[in-house]
């Protein structure tokens, strides 16, 4: 299907170009959210006429979202999961669960702006865009722990599983050096 876009879409065209989607991405996505319009010749000629107003529209939206860019761009969001040993969480992080953490801290955007190509299933540091219009992306950490005290030895830079496992053969080493000691100690090596 033939449409033109009424603003800019991600990997398609800028406002004012006439593209061939296919029909269900029209049906579905573009015409319902007033993206685009069916190309045919009396929407070229309203959309002629209303392309200035369009581009202006545009243009405001734009400079709305560059103003709330600044209050986002490059902050750190702490997200607190439960998780197994592995650091594997139970369930994982959805765009919407990082948005609402967003929207507590003060920043106005919708949860369709968190861009996560794979959801979120193990503890760690994220890098996550947040595309707040077509045309502005900032970027934003996103720090997945089990408890505060991890997400800040996380923020250092500490990698908190490895630590554990090698806490763990630490532990194990000094009690089979200590099991080892006590039996030499009691009565020699036995037989």
């Amino acid at each position: 299907m033939q449409v033109i876009l009424l603003e800019r879409v991600e990997n398609l065209g800028g406002i004012g170009d006439e593209v061939k989607v296919r029909d269900g991405f029209a049906r579905n996505f573009l015409l319902p959210q007033k993206k685009a319009l069916r190309a045919n010749e009396a929407n070229r000629k309203s959309f002629e006429a209303r392309r200035a107003e369009i581009e202006a529209r545009n243009a405001e939206t734009r400079s709305t979202a560059e103003k709330s860019s600044k209050a986002i761009d490059g902050q750190s969001y702490v997200l607190i999961r439960q998780a197994g040993e592995a650091g594997q969480l139970y369930g994982s992080v959805s765009s919407r669960d990082i948005a609402d953490e967003i929207v507590k801290s003060g920043a106005k955007i919708d949860r369709s702006a968190v861009v996560l190509d794979k959801p979120i299933k193990t503890i760690g540091l994220y890098d996550v865009r947040v595309r707040l219009h077509a045309e502005v992306s900032v970027n934003v950490k996103v720090n997945v722990a089990r408890s505060q005290d991890e997400a800040d030895r996380q923020a250092r830079g500490e990698n908190v599983i490895a630590s554990a496992v090698d806490a763990e053969r630490n532990e194990a080493a000094e009690q089979a050096k200590e099991l080892a000691a006590s039996a030499f100690r009691d009565d020699g090596p036995r037989e």
